[in-house]
C-alpha cells in the first residue's frame, strides 16, 4: 500500500510538470523578494473529509513585509472542492500567485462567504478583482478570508487537478509551506489529537511542529519547485 501511494504522489508530480511549464509567466509576475535571511517553516496536514467552509485547512498569517503563504495540493479524483483559510493583519494590496495543472478554479471569499474575486473569466466584476489580485492591485481590509479551489465546469470530476498558491503582501522574512495531502479513508474530522488541533490553529501557533527549509527563494522559484514538497 506504501508504495501504491509512493507511486500515486509521484505519478501527480510528473503530470504537473507537464503542465507548469505554461505558468512561468504568470508566476514572474506575481514575484516577492525576501528580506535578508528570511526563515522557512514547512508543515504536512491532511485536508478534512468535510468539504466546507467552516473546516477549511488553516494557511497562516498573512502579515505586510513579514510573512508569505505558501500551499501545495491536489483535488483527487472526484474531490469537488478545497477550501483555505488565512488572517490578514493590516489593510492592504495582497499578491496571489497560482500555479498548476488547467482548469482550476480559484475563489476568494469574505468571512461571511462571498466571493469577492474569482479566476473563472465568467465571473464578470469577480474575474476584474482576481486579474488585480494577481498583479498585487486590489485592497483586502484587515479579517479573515478563504480561498475556494475548485474544478473549472466542463472539467471532469474524476481528473485530479495539481495546483499550488501563494499569497504575499510586500517583502518578507518568514516564508510558510503548507503541504495539503488527501485525507485517508476513514478519517474524521472530529478525531484530531491535540497536536494537530494547535497546528490546524495557525502557523504562527505552530512554529515547533514545523520543518526548516532553505530560504530566499522569489515567488516564481518558490511556486515552481512547491511540488517538490510532495516527495
Amino acid at each position: 500500500m506504501a508504495d501504491d501511494g509512493l507511486a500515486g504522489v509521484n505519478q501527480m508530480v510528473s503530470d504537473l510538470n507537464k503542465s507548469i511549464k505554461a505558468a512561468v509567466d504568470r508566476a514572474k509576475a506575481q514575484a516577492s523578494e525576501p528580506t535578508a535571511n528570511a526563515q522557512e517553516f514547512r508543515k504536512d496536514v491532511k485536508k478534512s473529509t468535510v468539504n466546507t467552509p467552516g473546516f477549511a485547512t488553516d494557511i497562516g498569517v498573512l502579515a505586510k513585509n513579514t510573512t508569505r503563504l505558501n500551499v501545495v495540493s491536489s483535488l483527487a479524483p472526484n474531490d469537488p472542492v478545497d477550501f483555505y483559510k488565512f488572517r490578514v493583519t493590516t489593510k492592504g494590496e495582497p499578491t496571489l500567485g497560482k500555479v498548476g495543472d488547467d482548469g482550476v478554479r480559484v475563489q476568494l471569499m469574505s468571512k461571511l462567504g462571498v466571493v469577492v474575486a474569482d479566476s473563472n473569466k465568467d465571473a464578470g466584476d469577480k474575474f476584474d478583482n482576481f486579474d488585480k489580485l494577481q498583479k498585487g492591485e486590489m485592497t483586502l481590509d484587515r479579517g479573515d478570508y478563504t480561498l475556494r479551489v475548485t474544478r473549472e465546469k466542463g472539467e471532469k470530476a474524476s481528473d485530479p487537478k495539481n495546483y499550488a498558491l501563494q499569497l504575499s503582501m510586500g517583502n518578507y522574512s518568514q516564508d510558510f509551506d503548507t503541504v495539503a495531502k488527501q485525507p485517508a479513508k476513514g478519517d474524521s474530522p472530529f478525531s484530531l489529537s491535540g497536536a494537530q488541533q494547535a497546528m490546524l490553529s495557525g502557523m504562527t501557533d505552530a512554529l515547533s511542529n514545523m520543518q526548516s527549509m532553505p530560504s530566499g527563494q522569489t515567488g516564481t522559484q518558490k511556486l515552481m519547485g512547491s511540488f517538490n514538497l510532495f516527495v
